[in-house]
């Protein structure tokens, strides 16, 4: 074994004496000769294999069938266009199985696409990046042919069993742009977190519909009780009017906890730049009390400092006050994971962060495709449990002890 991989290590040290990288790897260079060479080789054995004899050998001789010439066909992969002769016979009965007919890109260039897709390139960007590094020509037919593949996937991952019990959903949603009918529409993409059992971060699906209501919300909670879901302890979500309501409908016994963050972020609304940060340093105050009451409290000293000038803040506060607070029965290790919605906000800005470049979207398909694919991706990074669940899981065993699975 050794001796064979010196002598390996030998032809390519002859191989690669002298040249430059731009021979080896560029467009025209020794990997994509090699690459057709291999190609070709394999090639030649599997027609050496049907026909049962090597070429020339006087066995073939009327055997019934023979090597007929050879075809050529272009093949795209990630070291550029790629000419393969591929060896014929005289029945047409051969199928190749290396590059089998109509096949017109080599293993993995769809892997390449569907990857730069999903870090939310767009179609044009896609073509410009395969033509600039590997000398392609991609049009945007193919671009959308390789990633609408991904379309059965995104219904087999929203239509998958789920799990019982999550002590923790996150409910939120984020806003596009669509075209519809030749016109430019903004849409809502629901989103949906739990946090299970074991607590690990698990994205349970995507919805793209109209803009933001809570009609359209009990239907998201609907599905998600059809998929298996039979409770939820707590469920965070923002300030939408009837949105308590809509999970009451479906899960009765969930406490509905407001986002903080988005309480804070619609307060701000109000205020100007200059302002913001006393503002926001005076909120703060109310939730971080140490209890209800102590949070009551410092609402009614912001309420007298900023009332005269902002009195939408307060009372918008006041107006949610039943869901603003079921946080504060809970020590800090709970409080940390369900008063702000850290985890769903880092999720919209993943999401964010691959749609900003475009304008609007074609369909809703691509939608779902893109939402998808980067989701996919970010999940990959959510392979421990969140800090702190141990003590979090403990408290609501203890709280919630007839509706937590031991």
């Amino acid at each position: 074994m050794a001796k064979k991989t010196d002598r390996v290590d030998a032809m390519l040290d002859e191989l690669l004496a002298g040249k430059s990288r731009e021979e080896i790897v560029g467009k025209d260079g020794l990997m994509k000769e090699l690459q057709k060479r291999v190609i070709e080789r394999v090639l030649e054995t599997e027609m050496t294999e049907h026909l049962g004899y090597e070429p020339h050998e006087p066995k073939g001789r009327g055997s019934g069938n023979s090597r007929n010439g050879k075809t050529t066909k272009t093949l795209k992969g990630e070291a550029g266009n790629v000419d393969i002769e591929i060896p014929r016979d005289r029945t047409g009965e051969f199928e190749p199985q290396l590059i089998p007919k109509r096949t017109r890109r080599l293993e993995g260039f769809d892997d390449k696409i569907i990857a730069l897709y999903a870090r939310g390139m767009t179609t044009r960007e896609i073509q410009g990046h395969l033509h600039e590094l590997y000398g392609v020509e991609v049009s945007p037919t193919l671009i959308s042919a390789v990633t609408d593949s991904v379309i059965e996937d995104v219904k087999a991952w929203q239509s998958r069993p789920l799990d019982p019990v999550y002590p923790i959903v996150y409910l939120d949603a984020i806003h596009l742009k669509v075209r519809r009918s030749g016109h430019v529409q903004t849409v809502a993409v629901y989103v949906a977190l739990g946090i299970n059992l074991i607590g690990h971060k698990e994205l349970l699906g995507l919805w793209v519909g109209e803009n933001e209501g809570a009609k359209f919300w009990l239907n998201v909670l609907t599905e998600l009780k059809n998929r298996g879901v039979e409770d939820m302890l707590i469920a965070c979500i923002d300030g939408l009017k009837g949105f308590p309501d809509a999970i009451a409908s479906e899960f009765p016994k969930t406490e509905v906890q407001l986002c903080i963050v988005h309480m804070v972020r619609n307060s701000l609304r109000y205020v100007s730049w200059k302002e913001r940060k006393t503002v926001a340093k005076d909120l703060r105050a109310i939730y971080t009390a140490a209890t209800a009451e102590a949070a009551e409290e410092a609402l009614e000293a912001f309420s007298e400092t900023w009332d005269d000038r902002f009195p939408s803040i307060s009372r918008s506060w006041r107006d949610r006050w039943a869901n603003v607070i079921p946080f504060f029965a809970y020590p800090p290790e709970i409080r940390k994971v369900i008063y702000t919605t850290n985890a769903i906000e880092s999720i919209n800005a993943q999401l964010s962060k691959v749609t900003k470049k475009r304008g609007a979207f074609p369909t809703p398909d691509s939608v779902r495709k893109v939402m998808f694919l980067a989701m996919t991706r970010a999940s990959e990074r959510w392979k421990r449990p969140i800090k702190d669940w141990a003590a979090a899981l403990n408290h609501f065993t203890i709280v919630f002890e007839d509706r937590v699975p031991r």
